[in-house]
């Protein structure tokens, strides 16, 4: 396996029973690790609960209430967010992007569209967070780089500029506006403005 990352959709259906969830609908997941990598497997309560006790003992599992999908609406012009390029970055399978793919899944946690479902350490003692995306039920397995905070403002920057956020430092300030205050020189307050 060439990363740790890695994304497994959610099933429309119970792996035993193949019954498709309907919307509300308690799920439960368990994630396994076996020579061909991670694989995930989606329950019904019912299937759940009866499982067969000879099967291999999870890597991570957790408990969703299913939501049906809506289709998304297709934007004329597509724009970068956080979850496009986090996407990206892990299909691309770059290790160089590591800091940048563990950020962006902070960021989508913080904005409550990742949920943190388990923290595993893997053979190699690396810290992966499995995180599921609210809205689709994907399972995304991140490692954790474990950041030191004199490391953040750098990581942060490159994402910033990978979704074309605002400007760097030492970057020209933007031209004030009728809202805005005028752009101060170094140590100087803001110059104020006239009506």
């Amino acid at each position: 396996m060439a990363q740790d990352w890695d994304i497994k959709p959610r099933d429309e259906s119970c792996t035993g029973c193949q019954t498709p969830f309907v919307d509300e609908q308690s799920y439960f997941s368990a994630l396994v690790f076996d020579a061909g990598g991670y694989k995930r497997a989606d329950y019904c309560e019912k299937c759940w609960l009866v499982k067969d006790e000879e099967k291999v003992l999870p890597y991570s599992m957790w408990q969703g209430i299913y939501k049906v999908p809506t289709p998304e609406r297709e934007e004329p012009l597509k724009k970068e967010t956080a979850e496009s390029l986090l996407r990206k970055l892990m299909e691309q399978e770059d290790p160089t992007k590591a800091n940048v793919i563990y950020i962006l899944a902070v960021m989508l946690e913080r904005n409550r569209l990742l949920v943190e479902r388990d923290l595993q350490t893997n053979d190699q003692g690396t810290l992966i967070r499995v995180y599921e995306h609210k809205k689709t039920g994907e399972t995304f397995l991140i490692p954790d780089p474990r950041l030191r905070l004199d490391q953040l403002e750098v990581v942060q920057q490159e994402v910033i500029d990978m979704l074309g956020g605002p400007m760097k430092k030492g970057d020209a300030a933007p031209a004030a506006g009728n809202d805005t205050p005028a752009a101060a020189g170094p140590g100087q307050p803001p110059k104020p403005q006239g009506r």
